[in-house]
């Protein structure tokens, strides 16, 4: 079953119901990171986007520091998307940062188009690898 099914509009999940949902530690990873190093705690939110077949709908969970969104989390069974968007301001640190991170990472950063605020990049978190291209990636958001 899908997330966005599991869950209506009406039906909030706990923190412990994502976890489950996820199963991968790289989830607890993440959150506990965001936590721990900027002081940022995730915020359920329902979206009705049906954008993608439905990729975007239903709960997802929201990180932001000061008003500046830093991602979005989308859980799937055994990973989650996320969604960062790299501002125009932030595009030279990211391309400097591209080398250092996994291939996988250079090429959705390749790949995604750059629009009028600069680009949103949706990664498939399935691994600590790209966990740690993210991490970085939030750094320079927050710098």
């Amino acid at each position: 079953m899908q997330w966005n099914e599991l869950f209506g509009k009406e039906d909030e999940p706990s923190k412990a119901q994502v976890k489950e949902f996820i199963d991968n530690p790289i989830w607890s990873s993440l959150d506990d990171f965001l936590k721990e190093v900027y002081n940022v705690k995730a915020k359920l939110a329902y979206s009705g986007c049906a954008m993608d077949k439905g990729i975007w709908m239903g709960w997802n969970i929201k990180y932001k520091k000061g008003g500046k969104a830093l991602c979005t989390i989308y859980p799937k069974s055994g990973y989650f998307l996320l969604l960062m968007p790299i501002g125009l301001n932030e595009m030279t640190d990211a391309e400097l940062l591209m080398p250092l991170c996994t291939t996988y990472t250079q090429d959705l950063f390749k790949h995604t188009t750059l629009g009028h605020n600069g680009k949103s990049l949706a990664f498939e978190v399935k691994n600590e690898d790209v966990l740690e291209d993210i991490k970085k990636l939030i750094g320079i958001r927050l710098n």
